[in-house]
């Protein structure tokens, strides 16, 4: 490890320490305002830098040593990185559960506070950070957290998005394929999982900005209904729906899925939803979603889980300034829950290859309209959504999340799933006649 003096030399000493409990050397250089640094190796020898711009930067991190006191130096742009943000975020990954002990934490603050970067009060959060209030998970709260993520922009969406404007994980036939023809394809196998059929009802739940209600529709001819907490992708979805000729077969509704009352419906879809409902809520859920269907309908509840065996921390960058209040449950949990609401279980796929590839096209968009972005959404917002899904690019590489689609059937008569599924079956091989001897 290196130290080029200032600034560096004053962490230099206990940065040294804390590299023998790290499998490895540290994940990049860090520099500081003072143009001092200190990293792995030799000077000149290191790819990547993080850049503490400033002393605020410094102090966001001292006065919360966690996720979110680095997530602001980086929203605020306090903190930037030269290099390459996915191979920092990889090589960073064997921090993950690493600690600092309460000594090094004082040791750390007297350093900061010795340079300067201890501040009372505190900076103030970014702009971006969420603040959303009222009991967790009542409808009003929900609202507000789901406003936060999605009413920024619908043309920022489409930015990264793109033209088919699905925001949850494609479906690749080849690493090759487009975002376009992933993702077309993903809606395509979601209606047939449900074995949609003209005339049936489709209830989208977290219907987005209606790309699946469109495709159910004019593929399948269903009469589809979807429902959404977020009035700017429920105004795109109304346009699309007009543009496509299908206002007579879909409808969109400002509408939490506890407040639908018009069941049954024959089909139910829910994609990227139950993240947000919250472990509290997940039973009710499951028991709604059963409730709002046909006996012997089919409902597909796809999202993504995680992997580890740790709870889920309360306070990181992903809830405060992404998803306020998204819980990722284990796999295990969402079976379980669907399984008491009566709901039986017919089929299971995990996409966690998929959606590392969805993500790495969607990085790809940002950076090939970033400016487009930050006109768009702001410097702060930008910042986010670059640092959110370049990370989740090496979190489902590495299977510390996943992603389910599970089909189940609704209890109270017999469902209408074929025997088998659809292109599996092939010509039977002659049987080889040393096995029946």
């Amino acid at each position: 490890m290196y130290s080029t003096g200032g600034v560096a030399d004053r962490f230099a000493h206990l940065v040294s320490k804390l590299e023998s409990r790290l499998s490895g050397p540290l994940p990049a250089a860090v520099r500081f305002w003072d143009g001092s640094e200190f990293g792995p190796g030799e000077p000149g020898t290191v790819d990547d830098t993080i850049v503490i711009r400033n002393k605020r930067g410094l102090t966001y991190v001292v006065m919360r040593p966690d996720q979110v006191g680095i997530a602001r130096g980086w929203v605020s742009g306090d903190i930037e990185l030269e290099g390459d943000l996915e191979r920092v975020m990889m090589a960073g990954s064997k921090l993950y559960g690493f600690d600092f002990t309460p000594r090094e934490k004082l040791e750390a603050a007297r350093i900061a506070l010795a340079v300067g970067a201890v501040k009372i009060p505190p900076p103030k959060p970014p702009e971006t950070e969420a603040r959303v209030a009222g009991r967790l998970h009542s409808l009003r709260r929900d609202r507000e957290a789901i406003s936060h993520h999605y009413d920024v922009s619908n043309e920022f969406y489409r930015l990264i998005l793109g033209p088919t404007m699905v925001y949850s994980c494609a479906y690749f036939a080849s690493e090759d394929d487009t975002i376009e023809e992933a993702q077309t394809r993903k809606l395509d196998v979601i209606c047939r999982k449900l074995e949609l059929k003209p005339g049936e009802r489709l209830l989208d739940i977290g219907c987005g900005w209606g790309s699946l209600l469109i495709h159910a529709a004019s593929n399948y001819g269903v009469r589809a209904v979807g429902v959404t907490l977020s009035e700017e992708q429920a105004k795109l979805a109304r346009d699309r729906i007009s543009a496509a000729g299908l206002s007579d077969m879909c409808e969109v509704r400002i509408q939490d899925y506890r407040e639908v009352t018009d069941g049954p419906y024959d089909k139910i879809s829910s994609v990227g939803m139950y993240e947000h409902v919250g472990s509290s809520q997940l039973d009710n859920y499951m028991e709604t979603v059963k409730n709002l269907g046909r006996p012997g309908g089919l409902a597909l509840h796809h999202g993504i889980c995680r992997m580890q065996n740790d709870d889920e921390q309360p306070n990181t960058f992903i809830t405060r300034y992404v998803f306020p209040d998204g819980e990722l449950h284990r796999v295990a949990t969402v079976v379980a829950a669907l399984e008491k609401s009566g709901q039986e279980m017919r089929d299971a796929e995990s996409l966690r290859e998929h959606y590392a590839l969805t993500l790495k096209r969607w990085v790809r968009n940002l950076a090939d309209n970033k400016a487009d972005a930050i006109s768009q959404i702001g410097e702060e917002r930008e910042r986010i959504w670059r640092l959110y899904m370049t990370a989740s690019i090496g979190a489902f590489e590495r299977g510390d999340v996943a992603i389910h689609q599970i089909v189940a059937t609704i209890p109270g008569a017999k469902h209408e799933l074929p025997l088998v599924r659809p292109g599996f079956v092939q010509p039977v091989p002659e049987v080889n006649p040393a096995l029946t001897e």
